[in-house]
């Protein structure tokens, strides 16, 4: 498998991927954490959510700051793209690796 992801995040970054075929099954996390994980799959190559939609997709509408805080904690970033996410009126807000690199994943698909 890591072979696989490493092939597939090569291709990704060099223009040939957009979608992931991975067998993922997130590990640990709480039920509402892996709710929000699944929610970022259905986000598709150059479009972005912002954490209402995913907090809304999650049946739980009110909960927008434990959808940052469950997307904060996403095992596999790129692969679930938490980068695709986005404040309330559009703006970058929040990435583990850097807001740098979620602008940089953006632009790759042609989004910023």
């Amino acid at each position: 498998m890591l072979g696989a992801a490493a092939e597939q995040l090569a291709d990704f970054f060099a223009g040939r991927r957009r979608v992931f075929d991975l067998p993922l099954d997130p590990w640990g996390g709480t039920p509402f954490q892996r709710s929000v994980w699944r929610s970022l799959q259905g986000i598709a190559f150059g479009q972005t959510r912002r954490y209402a939609d995913i907090a809304m997709a999650c049946g739980r509408p009110a909960a927008v700051r434990a959808v940052g805080a469950a997307i904060g904690r996403n095992p596999i970033s790129i692969v679930l793209p938490c980068h695709r996410v986005l404040g309330s009126t559009g703006a970058l807000t929040g990435y583990a690796g850097g807001l740098d690199r979620k602008a940089a994943l953006l632009r790759l698909e042609g989004t910023a």
